[in-house]
């Protein structure tokens, strides 16, 4: 309990809990806190003013970061034919249909991205139940369900990330590990940010974004100043 308290100490020293910060100020926040024996993701969690009830205020999308993730994916592909060889030769890591349908009905999610040919969704889309809330269900705004598989595979290896609106109205996504330069974090929040704010529905009313947080696995979540955004 000691050590923790320690850390906990060392941590609360670098920051004010309250105060908004630059998000290069907040990175540099996370990467002076006390070390862990693991290399942190780094996450920027967003409080939006959208109501996720209405459709025509849903926020979803997807984007590149420069930088990529700093995860390995996990990549599924479900085709036929020709389309398999191709899945295989783009680099994904498990390539199928019905026997992988079949692993994923029984409970099989040990994957980051699942990737569909459009003759193939009818089959997947009866394991919503199951892809649903662990947000690998493919979408073709998504661009994981497409016919390009070398494109979508290449993209998501590359460091493609999708993100959307929860229940709450609020979004979080990994922008990449602490071990990354400042430069290279800092560069794949502002992508991330401009994304999120392309993505605004033209519905939305009063305050888009509430709040915006960035943290690390062991660390703490530091305010981002909201002016950030107005020069995303």
């Amino acid at each position: 309990m000691g050590r923790k308290s320690k850390r906990f100490r060392e941590i609360a020293d670098l920051y004010e809990i309250e105060k908004p910060y630059s998000v290069q100020e907040a990175i540099d926040i996370l990467k002076r806190c006390p070390p862990v024996k693991f290399d942190q993701s780094v996450e920027v969690s967003l409080m939006t003013g959208v109501d996720p009830r209405k459709s025509d205020q849903h926020i979803r999308g997807t984007v590149s970061l420069p930088n990529g993730t700093g995860k390995t994916m996990v990549i599924v592909v479900i085709t036929s034919g020709d389309k398999l060889q191709e899945a295989t030769d783009a680099g994904a890591d498990y390539v199928g249909n019905v026997e992988l349908i079949e692993k994923i009905k029984s409970g099989w999610t040990n994957f980051d991205a699942l990737v569909v040919t459009p003759d193939m969704m009818r089959e997947v889309g009866k394991l919503g139940k199951i892809l649903g809330p662990r947000g690998l269900m493919p979408t073709p705004k998504a661009g994981t369900v497409t016919t390009d598989i070398t494109k979508a595979v290449s993209e998501l290896k590359g460091g493609k990330i999708e993100f959307k609106i929860d229940k709450h109205a609020g979004i979080h996504v990994g922008v990449g590990k602490l071990s990354f330069s400042a430069e290279q974090l800092l560069e794949n929040v502002t992508t991330y940010l401009e994304a999120i704010m392309r993505a605004k529905p033209a519905s939305a009313k009063g305050l888009y974004i509430k709040s915006v947080v960035l943290s690390s696995t062991m660390g703490p979540g530091v305010n981002i100043d909201l002016r950030e955004l107005e020069s995303a």
